[in-house]
């Protein structure tokens, strides 16, 4: 039998829906001015006026970002940074996680070695030192350079811990009276149902290099070897410099400089640089909020 809801009941309801539409609705403003500002003609939007809808439609802001060699090949870096860095920092997390989430009872040094991670959150060496750290290691202009500094990231290593130290003792019990293992609770037990947790910190580990810019300016030397974020930023801090530096487009330098302005190519790069992020996140996305949920949660 379905109770039908009082007055009260439903204008809260009403007025619930139209709150949530009104936020989400602020949220996505910004994204659709920018793309409105990507494909607006410069003095339109010098002008102020472009909302969200382009005025003057033109490509020339796409044009000038990807008609470049250099473009393609800073993109082939920030990949294979990610197909690196992704799974390298995965399995850190993961084998970092499991022995800290076990008992003093069964791991003596949990608290000291848990202690030494959260040291590292709370203090930092600095840019000097790590960059001589990288430097003295011969990873200066190497792909490992935007990848093994940043290895082992704690936080997500704490969410994940959280997680496996939540989990039913009688689980891995079972598990280990069946005869199984460290290596064979960690894969078929614990693993699969911190699927969840696991999702949200290969997100976070996605976006962390995708985004992260500043690195490939520090330990690069060569544009070529700039990830995307790097060469991007590059674009919109001097785009007439670049034009002038690029071969690629000296031949059509007046037609680029008269098109272009630092805010319609920098939109035009946000949009570029969010394609992947857009593509991988709904696939990722109703695993974020419960996996952050439980890793935060500590017994």
């Amino acid at each position: 039998m379905r109770i039908k809801a009082s007055v009260p009941r439903r204008l809260f309801l009403a007025a619930n829906l139209v709150f949530l539409l009104v936020v989400a609705l602020l949220c996505i403003a910004p994204f659709i001015n920018l793309l409105a500002v990507s494909f607006s003609d410069k003095t339109a939007v010098a002008a102020g006026e472009v909302t969200f809808f382009p005025v003057g439609f033109t490509t020339v802001s796409y044009e000038f970002i990807t008609n470049t060699s250099k473009f393609f090949m800073s993109l082939l870096v920030s990949l294979r940074r990610t197909a690196l860095g992704v799974p390298i920092n995965l399995l850190l997390i993961i084998l970092t996680a499991y022995p800290l989430s076990k008992s003093r009872t069964d791991f003596r040094a949990r608290s000291l070695f848990s202690w030494f991670f959260v040291v590292t959150i709370l203090f930092n060496a600095g840019l000097i030192p790590t960059y001589m750290v990288v430097k003295s290691t011969g990873l200066i202009d190497s792909v490992w350079s935007l990848v093994l500094p940043g290895a082992l990231p704690v936080f997500s290593m704490l969410v994940v811990m959280n997680y496996m130290r939540s989990l039913p003792k009688e689980l891995l019990e079972a598990a280990y009276i069946d005869g199984a293992g460290h290596v064979q609770t960690l894969l078929r037990v614990v693993l699969p149902v911190s699927a969840p947790t696991i999702a949200t910190v290969t997100l976070f580990a996605f976006v962390d290099h995708w985004n992260s810019w500043f690195d490939g300016m520090i330990y690069m030397n060569q544009i070529e070897k700039y990830p995307l974020q790097t060469y991007l930023q590059t674009v919109v801090v001097n785009p007439e410099e670049f034009i002038r530096n690029n071969t690629d487009l000296s031949g059509n330098l007046s037609k680029y400089l008269s098109l272009v302005s630092a805010r319609t190519t920098g939109a035009a790069q946000m949009f570029l640089a969010m394609i992947p992020i857009l593509c991988i996140y709904p696939y990722l996305q109703k695993y974020f909020t419960t996996g952050l949920v439980m890793g935060s949660v500590k017994e």
